[in-house]
């Protein structure tokens, strides 16, 4: 049996990956042990929410769990200022993209935790690639029985977030001609990409009994899924996001997920059947949004309409305002709007890069995008 704790309806939770880059350079480097050494010394406090990741290049920040999202965006704006007096003394630069610009994954160093090295060793090539920045979001759910519907549904909003958050045209010094690059990345390993669309939850503790007596994974959490239920902490983590360069995307972003777990949980107490599409549209859709991002025209239901994703996030906003409103995020949700028209992150690398012809470039703009960013 695959237990799940019983978690406050909509509360949230999240995971910001952060890269370290040398201050001359701007490349990438591997200062992650000695900053949580710093941690541990001088900011015991945040040993909970300044963590490690696979590569020692990488800083993930932890929140608590929150109601709301300004709840989020006070939690990340503290453990920021906490890591920011660790960095600046070493000549550390804080960056989130889904990929550096110019970095190369052959010189990166993998933390030396057995489950990373595993990792390593049984995906080769494709896990010494994973050079890659995310950001994920938990949503709590108050029923067992709702995490698999929600799910579903929410595979029909992967396209969305997808190009929503797009920041990784880059990898390794060239331009992919993806919005996502790192979206096709990730899913080469196994367990990762697009969840199974399960009917009960006996048939997922069925499908996870049989990962583990394969030996495919030996824990739950390596079922890496883009949007997974997580037992131990009874939310639905959203896990397609690129990593975001500023606190105003997550935390609009983050406002968009709960409002639709949060629509999706109220549906199903009413008794409604929440809306679900084939697996080959949701395949479809995510390789559009992270190839086109927010050009990308999307199959919306699974009678195969279409149409281009933007319009489509400008009637969610509409329609999700009334929950926004009762969840005290409407602010960050309407937010989206001006994303939009500003231009995302992927949108905004190409354009330095356009002017400036320098990838160095590109990546200074997004350490000016993290500094200068607030919620």
């Amino acid at each position: 049996m695959v237990d799940f704790a019983r978690s406050p309806r909509s509360t949230i939770g999240v995971e910001w990956e952060l890269a370290l880059l040398d201050a001359d350079s701007l490349d990438l480097t591997p200062a992650a042990e000695g900053l949580l050494a710093d941690v541990a010394e001088h900011a015991p406090d945040f040993e909970n929410r300044i963590v490690g990741e696979m590569l020692t290049n990488t800083i993930e920040l932890v929140t608590g769990v929150h109601t709301n999202v300004a709840g989020i965006a006070g939690d990340l704006c503290e453990t920021m200022a906490t890591l920011r007096s660790l960095t600046e003394p070493r000549r550390i630069e804080l960056m989130c993209a889904g990929t550096h610009p110019f970095a190369q994954w052959q010189t990166q160093e993998i933390r030396p935790k057995d489950r990373y090295l595993e990792l390593v060793d049984r995906t080769q090539w494709w896990g010494r690639n994973m050079l890659i920045f995310g950001v994920h979001v938990h949503v709590g759910i108050d029923s067992r029985d709702k995490v698999l519907p929600i799910v579903n549904a929410l595979l029909g909003y992967v396209p969305h977030l997808q190009a929503l958050s797009a920041s990784s045209p880059f990898w390794g010094g060239t331009d992919t001609g993806y919005a996502s690059n790192r979206a096709m990345m990730f899913q080469q390993l196994p367990t990762a990409g697009l969840p199974f669309q399960f009917d009960t939850w006996a048939d997922y503790e069925s499908y996870v009994q049989d990962m583990l007596k394969t030996g495919i994974i030996d824990h739950i959490n390596e079922i890496r899924w883009d949007i997974r239920p997580s037992p131990n902490w009874g939310t639905v983590e959203v896990r397609v996001c690129d990593g975001m360069p500023t606190l105003e995307e997550i935390t609009a972003i983050t406002a968009l997920i709960q409002c639709l777990v949060d629509d999706f949980s109220a549906r199903l107490d009413a008794g409604e059947t929440l809306s679900t599409m084939p697996d080959w549209f949701h395949a479809e859709n995510k390789w559009r949004a992270a190839r086109y991002g927010m050009e990308a025209i999307i199959i919306e239901n699974a009678q195969a309409d279409e149409r281009l994703v933007t319009e489509c996030l400008t009637d969610e906003i509409e329609r999700l305002s009334p929950v926004a409103e009762r969840l005290g995020c409407l602010a960050e949700l309407q937010s989206i709007s001006t994303l939009i028209d500003q231009g995302v992150s992927y949108q905004r690398q190409r354009e330095v890069f356009r002017t400036s012809g320098s990838l160095t470039e590109v990546t200074r703009s997004l350490i000016n995008d993290l500094r200068l960013s607030k919620p």
